[in-house]
């Protein structure tokens, strides 16, 4: 029982990374109906940034800070100066350039800093809790869920109560009769792109000191897990990411301390294609309510 329970409470913490990236790749599908496969390697080159100015202040939390700003201008130069030449009704194109870019990024991190792994320190101590003698979440764990329901609320707040909020809803489900509102697409698509990417750094930059440290393809498997994640939970819903990253962050924990490890993407697999066989739109898709 002991051990189920320190399960569950980590699978919420590895959890709450993973909604974290997953809404990321949910945002930037609502704002340009696009699945961005270079959304791992943005975040990576985030994470580097913040790893460099981390080292060079000594401190954690402008590295933090430098993560958000290093992810929204990253998103800013991808979507304006790569894909915004893609022609939009051209989703293969999209994919390719996405791939072109992840090669690009990882190569120059390669040459700028090395294959090895460079290790970061978590600002809170990662050894769990004993609660009555049971070990539950640590201090670390603590602080990544609890930046994790802070981010989802300012979003959730931010969409549904603010007038750049209600342009980019408007701009994502019904761009040309926005326009002829006077709302400017292209500069919300633009919005939705730094918000996405800054989300997706903050991310990696939460998973880093719990794994082996950043190297050029630190953040491969996270794709791998955000986007699984995302298809879970329905790529137009936000709640769908919150739920089916909790959900795949407790599977893959119980798969890894009751089975092993090596068979953690397998659960993840078999959930997914359930998922699908299911409901191919995800658990909370809204496409029934865009196309009424």
């Amino acid at each position: 029982m002991d051990q189920l329970t320190f399960l569950l409470a980590t699978g919420l913490s590895r959890g709450a990374v993973f909604a974290l990236f997953a809404l990321s790749l949910v945002l930037i599908w609502r704002a340009a109906r696009i699945i961005n496969f270079a959304q791992g390697a943005q975040a990576l080159v985030a994470a580097y940034v913040a790893f460099t100015v981390t080292a060079a202040s000594g401190s954690y939390w402008a590295g933090l800070i430098s993560a958000l700003v290093a992810g929204a201008l990253i998103g800013v130069a991808v979507e304006r100066g790569v894909m915004r030449l893609v022609p939009a009704h051209d989703h293969l194109a999209g994919i390719i350039v996405a791939i072109g870019i992840v090669m690009v990024l990882q190569s120059l991190l390669g040459i700028l800093f090395g294959p090895q792994y460079r290790p970061m320190q978590a600002p809170f101590d990662d050894s769990p809790l004993m609660i009555g003698g049971t070990p539950l979440l640590s201090p670390y764990d603590i602080f990544v869920l609890t930046i994790a329901a802070v981010v989802m609320v300012a979003l959730a707040l931010l969409f549904r109560f603010t007038s750049i909020g209600l342009q980019l809803r408007a701009a994502a489900f019904a761009p040309e009769v926005s326009r002829l509102l006077g709302v400017r697409v292209p500069r919300m698509v633009t919005i939705g792109w730094m918000l996405s990417s800054a989300v997706a750094s903050l991310a990696a930059f939460l998973l880093v000191p719990t794994e082996l440290g950043l190297n050029p393809h630190a953040t491969d498997m996270l794709l791998v897990y955000g986007f699984a994640v995302a298809v879970i939970g329905g790529l137009d819903s936000p709640l769908g990411a919150l739920a089916a990253g909790l959900t795949v962050g407790v599977v893959i924990t119980l798969v890894s301390g009751y089975i092993s490890a090596t068979l953690a993407p397998i659960g993840l697999l078999l959930l997914l294609l359930g998922v699908l066989l299911v409901r191919p739109g995800g658990i909370f898709s809204m496409r029934e309510v865009r196309s009424a």
